[in-house]
């Protein structure tokens, strides 16, 4: 069987010696959903000629496994009853009528292990019996046989209908007929629900979901709520991304990048006039809140037309398929549902010190901030803290970023590395190894001015600094330990809230599910939970199967000098596979309009990272320099079709752009040779 761990509980184990690849049972229960294996029935090929397990030999075995497998859960005695007579037929079809999903299936058949896969995607709980690894099996088989007609394996009832082999089943399941075996009588258990599907959560996959669900002909109740920051800011429908994350960093950024393209100009001929060019901050925040706006009126509009109900309130389960709304009003309200969705995203983390909730700001408050925030200190290191270091910076403010230990942690920290070498050399300080203990108040004001104490990480030195405004950018936390998880049985992740899924999106609980940033060890992206959440949806109301591949996605850090990225970091790959096996072809490169102003020649970076055991398949890239994101979203896609280092290099490049430096890429790391570029 493999990992029998991972297929969940294991009855009876055989010695590693005696273990053979597949296993024999396994039922998907329906009261916990668990999968059982019994692996002890799978101790070797059907007849083959083996001994030593436990002091038993293969008759004995086959007879204790053909039992077990009738018994599980208190299933099969009229199975078990038959079997005992030889009565095949009436085993065969006791099994037929006692299971709504009874799959006949060989464990060398692929058919038959795709049949089981697709209904394993589907979250539909089967029994299946491997008529190869049994006693009387081939009795069993042929008396199948009497009953289809069909010699071949799968064979696939529904509610006592024999739907066929692999190639119908899955015929069935793409025109709809399979969904409607399964429903039988559902129709009778919905109508006691007041939806059909719950989410919690208004954020870019819980609306992606919400409105796949809604076009599916479902009834979805969507609740979205936010809870004001400590400074009380709040926002509208759209979650982070639209509110406070991707949209309106991407376009102060744009800002940050505009000015530097007004320093620019000169050198190109542009004729500024002899006035300083200044910049608004009150203008840049309304334009920016003016575009998220319409953002969440066309988002409120979508849901409307789509026949989703939206209610404007939190959302916390008080027991089993039932869940309590509050409003701001204070207002409550009961709704149950067949299934939820969790989609309640994150939020931004304090350092629990004197003054940082009553002094600080998070990037839920920047971005919608009435004024400008003057000399500012970034406690942090990640994406978000960066991020926002870069574009104050661009805009001509005095940034100094507070590092406890590394830069882009998870990231590729070679990459990290040369990103925070470009913000020192444009002008934004860093203060290593030292974290803030307390914040005070010596103004208020907007902005004021706060004076920071601080603590070195490796010894007990302790620095002052004064700045307008703090910006805390230290992580975040899932929100879930307020919606009443522990009332319904939901686990999480005591220490971070994150939910443990498994790979179909199912919570521990049946008819909870949850995707995006919630998630245990998924990226925490906007475009990866718009797709989980209308693939999960499509599952569970279309017939689909389809699962959402966590594995090489895309992603761009908005920085200054921007970073794409796509598979493994260079430290992940030499974890995976070791050093001896990967090689890194990397460049520096100068892109062609950095040339006449002159600036920052051989900062913008290229890399890749191939597997040697693999025909030097490309399983990381890496780039930094302008338009990254760009870059990486088209490369993302050949990565994921596993392009190799050779089919890169017999690419024709486009000149002159930065991604053509991709094609050319000679030079390994191993190797220590020169990397600087010089001309076209």
């Amino acid at each position: 069987m493999g990992n029998s761990a991972a297929k969940g509980r294991v009855v009876e184990q055989a010695p590693e010696e005696q273990r053979s690849s597949a296993t024999p049972f396994e039922v998907i229960c329906r009261c916990c959903q668990e999968t059982f294996c019994i692996e002890s029935i799978r101790l070797f090929p059907y007849g083959a000629k083996q001994r030593g397990y436990h002091g038993v030999n293969e008759e004995s075995t086959t007879k204790n496994a053909t039992k077990k497998a009738f018994q599980i859960h208190g299933k099969g005695k009229n199975v078990e009853a038959a079997i005992n007579k030889k009565d095949w037929k009436l085993a065969i079809q006791t099994l037929i009528d006692e299971n709504n999903v009874m799959i006949f299936s060989d464990t060398t058949c692929k058919f038959c292990a795709k049949v089981k896969d697709l209904f394993k995607s589907m979250d539909v709980s089967y029994f299946v019996l491997e008529l190869d690894q049994i006693e009387h099996g081939h009795q069993l088989r042929n008396a199948l046989f009497e009953l289809t007609m069909e010699p071949s394996l799968p064979a696939v009832f529904l509610r006592k209908q024999y739907v066929g082999g692999y190639d119908r089943t899955v015929k069935a399941h793409r025109e709809g007929a399979f969904l409607k075996l399964l429903e039988g009588n559902r129709q009778t258990k919905q109508a006691s629900y007041d939806y059909d599907l719950i989410v919690i959560g208004g954020g870019s996959g819980g609306l992606a979901a919400s409105k796949e669900a809604a076009i599916l002909g479902k009834n979805v109740l969507v609740l979205d709520f936010v809870v004001p920051t400590p400074l009380g800011t709040t926002w509208g429908l759209g979650g982070t991304c639209v509110n406070v994350g991707c949209i309106p960093k991407k376009l102060m950024h744009q800002t940050a990048l505009l000015g530097q393209a007004i320093k620019d100009a000169p050198m190109f001929g542009w004729q500024l006039g002899d006035k300083p060019i200044k910049h608004s901050w009150s203008s840049l925040t309304e334009a920016v809140q003016n575009h998220i706006g319409s953002l969440n009126w066309g988002y409120r509009v979508s849901l409307r037309e789509n026949k989703v109900t939206y209610e404007n309130a939190y959302g916390e389960f008080i027991g089993p398929h039932t869940i309590k709304t509050t409003n701001n009003k204070g207002v409550e309200k009961t709704y149950t549902a067949e299934r939820f969705l969790i989609a309640t995203g994150e939020r931004p983390r304090y350092l629990n010190i004197p003054g940082d909730k009553e002094y600080c700001i998070t990037s839920d408050d920047l971005f919608s901030l009435p004024y400008c925030p003057g000399k500012t200190l970034v406690v942090g290191a990640s994406y978000v803290a960066l991020e926002c270091a870069g574009f104050l910076a661009g805009l001509g403010l005095d940034v100094t970023v507070m590092v406890r230990s590394i830069l882009l942690r998870g990231f590729d920290q070679d990459m990290a590395n040369k990103i925070g070498e470009h913000m020192e050399e444009h002008g934004v300080k860093f203060i290593r190894k030292y974290v803030p203990t307390e914040i005070q108040q010596i103004k208020a004001g907007t902005p004021g001015l706060l004076k920071v104490t601080a603590q070195a990480t490796e010894n007990s030195e302790i620095i002052e600094g004064e700045y307008n405004t703090v910006l805390l950018a230290i992580g975040r936390d899932a929100c879930t330990k307020k919606i009443g998880l522990q009332k319904v049985g939901v686990r999480i992740n005591e220490n971070t809230g994150k939910i443990p899924v498994n790979n179909r999106e199912q919570t521990n609980v049946p008819y909870i599910y949850a995707i995006g940033d919630v998630l245990e060890g998924k990226p925490e992206l906007t475009p990866v939970a718009i797709q989980a959440g209308r693939l999960l949806v499509r599952r569970l109301y279309a017939g689909a199967y389809t699962k959402c591949d966590y594995i090489n996605v895309p992603t761009t850090v908005f920085t200054p000098l921007e970073y794409g990225a796509c598979g493994y970091s260079e430290e992940k790959a030499i974890e995976r596979y070791g050093n001896h096996r990967i090689e890194v072809y990397h460049s520096y490169f100068w892109p062609l309009e950095w040339t006449v102003p002159s600036r920052d020649n051989n900062k913008c970076y290229a890399k890749i990272i191939c597997n040697l055991t693999d025909r030097n398949r490309i399983i990381g890239f890496h780039v930094l320099g302008p338009n990254a994101g760009e870059i990486t979203q088209g490369f993302a896609a050949a990565i994921k079709c596993g392009i190799t280092k050779e089919q890169l290099d017999s690419t024709i490049g486009i000149h002159p752009v930065c991604a053509e430096i991709f094609t050319s890429l000679s030079v390994t790391k191993r190797s220590g040779g020169n990397v600087v570029q010089s001309g076209c």
